[in-house]
């Protein structure tokens, strides 16, 4: 017998014995209170029975066990994708990341990385970096990086040179920026013949709880219009199109290599920003590792989630300088108010010529110089300061890196 017969079958029984109660009710509503109560406990117990209500269905979640990451990447070894979540800015997370490539490239040295940190066009500085053609001054430049990704290259730096060092393809994922920001103003609609063509040919708009997801985010910021969120969403969809199409195009032109996609855990969540839609392109497994910081422990939001150590990125020695490019070099546009440099005597205006003895031309480069450079550091920086009376002459001031 199924459920739902069962169930009607009991409830036929009930309203059978209803008529039979009733002379009993009559009566002992003349009893004391206390009866009373105790006569109307059991009416509602078998006389009004409460309907079952319709509850969606429960998942639970077994966590009285755990396993190590080797165990992870035993269970995702043989997996076509493997897709690997960060928050950008959190140091653990890239550590992850590293440690999940070096278990997978012990198994199978014919891995590759798919990046989201890098922007398609710049392809060719990658390949080049990677061959050791050029260092890590020139790919930071070469690709923009603080331009375009703006964080601190120091968390990708482990992830970077075991790359390097293993000659392990890394793939630029992302669309570029310039096509970003058109779409962002323009919508994919007004966007020309041109630009439609860096636009991924396939967008797919039917994943219901996708946009659901990302309307709760817009709607936390004060963008509340329709076209708005529309030009939102289709930003979003660019990006994890984008970087869906150009892993399932590398995927396609080498099919003996499992890549292995770093990207923002809000592009991977649920399946549902890049994995479904390189899924859409190519057949092949996949697997979703995610920070377990990132998330509630749900059902369905990726395959494992993975508890890190907490490891934090030193924190940069900071020389409390408004930075200003110019025609002559790099100045001292304004200064923070308690910043080392003041304390030290730099001034407004001041030509900034070299750090630690390195010529200083731009400010990429001065921020390259002070890359590595801890809070206490001591720095030598060398000032062309500009007089009214006469000529500008050379300041040389030595003094620690501030917070």
């Amino acid at each position: 017998m199924g459920l739902s017969e069962r169930y009607l079958r009991q409830q036929k029984g009930v309203m059978n014995y209803r008529q039979t109660i009733k002379l009993f009710a009559v009566i002992v509503l003349f009893q004391t209170t206390t009866a009373c109560q105790l006569a109307n406990l059991n009416l509602t117990g078998v006389a009004h029975a409460e309907p079952v209500n319709q509850v969606a269905e429960r998942k639970a979640l077994d966590l009285r066990e755990s396993m190590g990451l080797d165990a992870v990447v035993s269970k995702v070894s043989s997996v076509r994708v493997v897709y690997v979540g960060e928050t950008h800015d959190d140091y653990a997370d890239h550590l992850t990341q590293l440690e999940i490539i070096r278990l997978l490239h012990a198994k199978n040295p014919n891995i590759a990385i798919g990046m989201e940190q890098f922007q398609q066009p710049f392809q060719n500085v990658l390949d080049r970096f990677i061959s050791g053609e050029l260092d890590e001054n020139d790919l930071i430049r070469q690709t923009e990086w603080m331009d375009r990704w703006k964080f601190d290259y120091r968390l990708y730096r482990p992830i970077l040179s075991y790359a390097r060092k293993h000659r392990i393809p890394v793939i630029a994922l992302n669309v570029s920026k310039e096509i970003v920001s058109k779409v962002s103003k323009l919508g994919f609609e007004k966007l020309s013949n041109e630009d439609k063509q860096k636009v991924p040919t396939e967008i797919d708009y039917s994943d219901i709880k996708y946009r659901e997801r990302l309307k709760v985010i817009f709607d936390k910021h004060a963008h509340q219009d329709k076209k708005g969120f529309d030009r939102f969403l289709q930003v979003q969809l660019l990006w994890d199109e984008g970087m869906a199409e150009k892993a399932a195009e590398y995927i396609k032109a080498n099919p003996k290599r499992q890549l292995v996609v770093l990207a923002g855990s809000g592009h991977l969540m649920y399946g549902s920003g890049i994995p479904q839609r390189v899924s859409r392109r190519i057949k092949g497994d996949r697997a979703i590792i995610l920070p377990a910081g990132d998330f509630d422990p749900v059902p369905d939001v990726g395959d494992f989630l993975v508890h890190d150590a907490g490891e934090k990125l030193p924190a940069p020695g900071l020389m409390g300088i408004y930075l200003e490019q110019t025609d002559k070099g790099v100045i001292a546009q304004d200064l923070v108010a308690e910043g080392a440099a003041k304390k030290a005597g730099v001034k407004k205006g001041d030509l900034i010529v070299s750090v630690n003895g390195s010529d200083v031309k731009d400010i990429i480069g001065l921020k390259l110089l002070l890359m590595d450079q801890a809070q206490g550091d001591k720095i030598k920086l060398v000032l062309l300061r500009k007089s009214l009376l006469s000529k500008d002459k050379k300041v040389e001031l030595n003094f620690p890196l501030g917070k």
